[in-house]
C-alpha cells in the first residue's frame, strides 16, 4: 500500500471512529506512521486530507450510480435517487456532515460528480415532458432538500426521529417539480412553464436544431426564463 493510500484509509476510519467526525493531522500521522511533511505533499493540506476523505467514501456510492442503466422512466430513477442518498448519509453519518460542512471551501469533486448525475437524469426527464422547471434549477431544489433532510436525521435524530419523513418530504418536492404529461386539458399556467422545460432540454441536447451557437444560447435561456418563471 502505498503512503498516500495509508493515510487516506487512516484518517477516513477516524473520521468514522470520531465522536464528532472531527480529527486532527497530527493523530493522522501518528496512526498512519508518516511524518507531517509526508502529508502535505500527498494533499496539501487538512482540507486537501478532508476532501480525499469524502471522494474516498463517497466514491463506492457513486459507482452504484455511474453503473447503474437508465430504465425508461427517469422519474422512478430519482426517487430511487433520493432514498439511496439519505440511505447513504444514514450509514456514514460523519462522513456525510463532513461533506456538506461549510469549512469546505471547495466542494469535493464527489458532490459535483453527484449533482452532475442528478441533472443529467433531470433532463431526460425533460425531454419526456415530465419537469415542470428547467432541469437546472430542479437539480437545486431536489439537492437542496434530499441534503437537508439528510442532514437533519443524522444530526438531530432527538428532534427528527423518523426517517419515513425522508418520503414525504421527496413526495412533496417532486410534486413541486415533475408534472403529469402536457394535454390540452392542463391549465394554460402550467402547460406553459412545462412545455418552455421540454423544449429547453430538447435544445440542449440537439445538434440540428439549424440556430448558431449565440442563437441556440438565448433560446436556451429564454426557456429557461419561462419554465422557471413564478407561478
Amino acid at each position: 500500500m502505498s503512503t498516500r493510500a495509508r493515510i487516506l484509509e487512516v484518517a477516513a476510519r477516524l473520521v468514522a471512529e470520531s465522536p464528532d467526525g472531527e480529527i486532527s493531522t497530527r493523530a493522522v500521522c501518528e496512526a498512519a506512521q508518516v511524518g507531517a511533511p509526508a502529508l502535505y505533499r500527498h494533499f496539501g493540506d487538512k482540507e486537501g486530507l478532508l476532501s480525499a476523505v469524502v471522494d474516498h467514501g463517497f466514491d463506492a456510492y457513486l459507482a452504484t450510480k455511474r453503473e447503474r442503466g437508465d430504465t425508461t422512466d427517469p422519474v422512478e430513477d430519482l426517487r430511487n435517487g433520493w432514498d439511496s442518498h439519505v440511505d447513504f448519509a444514514l450509514r456514514n453519518p460523519n462522513l456525510y456532515r463532513l461533506m456538506n460542512s461549510p469549512a469546505m471551501r471547495t466542494p469535493p469533486g464527489s458532490a459535483i460528480e453527484a449533482h452532475r448525475i442528478l441533472t443529467r437524469d433531470l433532463e431526460r426527464a425533460a425531454a419526456q415532458g415530465k419537469l415542470r422547471v428547467a432541469p437546472e434549477l430542479a437539480a437545486q431544489m431536489i439537492m437542496s432538500a434530499t441534503t437537508g433532510v439528510a442532514l437533519m436525521l443524522v444530526s438531530r435524530p432527538v428532534t427528527f426521529p423518523d426517517v419515513g419523513m425522508s418520503a414525504r418530504v421527496r413526495d412533496a418536492v417532486h410534486a413541486a417539480v415533475f408534472t403529469a404529461d402536457v394535454s390540452p386539458g392542463v391549465p394554460v399556467e402550467t402547460a406553459v412553464p412545462s412545455a418552455a422545460a421540454t423544449l429547453g432540454a430538447l435544445l440542449r441536447r440537439s445538434h440540428g436544431s439549424g440556430l448558431s451557437t449565440a442563437e441556440s444560447a438565448l433560446m436556451t435561456e429564454w426557456l429557461d426564463r419561462v419554465s422557471n418563471a413564478e407561478r
